[in-house]
């Protein structure tokens, strides 16, 4: 079970105080947008095996969205911020870099 730190009120809680909500940092297309750009933005994601950055909301508790870098392999959880944060912070990339040396994850590093 996954254990999670919700950045906005600080509570600490099992997966089921959550809910996830897919990938983080997409850019979002809606109306207007071309059709492969819409297409891309609903069916191209990332799976990795290993790093992952997702949203999720604390659904049970404050009820605001964040994002969480994990290892799907594992379940180790690197860490939480705000979900209107376009770049993971620097302190979590160094707690990747520190166990996973040359982990990459779309444009972050």
């Amino acid at each position: 079970m996954l254990i999670l730190e919700c950045p906005c009120c600080g509570v600490k809680g099992e997966e089921t105080e959550f809910h996830g909500g897919g990938e983080a940092h997409i850019r979002r297309f809606g109306p207007g947008s071309s059709d492969e750009a819409f297409h891309d933005y609903l069916f191209a994601k990332e799976n990795p095996r290993g790093v992952h950055f997702e949203r999720w909301r604390h659904v049970n508790g404050c009820g605001k969205w964040f994002h969480v870098a994990r290892c799907t392999q594992t379940l180790e959880v690197f860490g939480s911020y705000s979900a209107q944060t376009t770049e993971p912070p620097q302190d979590i990339k160094d707690a990747i870099t520190a166990k996973r040396p040359g982990w990459r994850w779309r444009e972050f590093a």
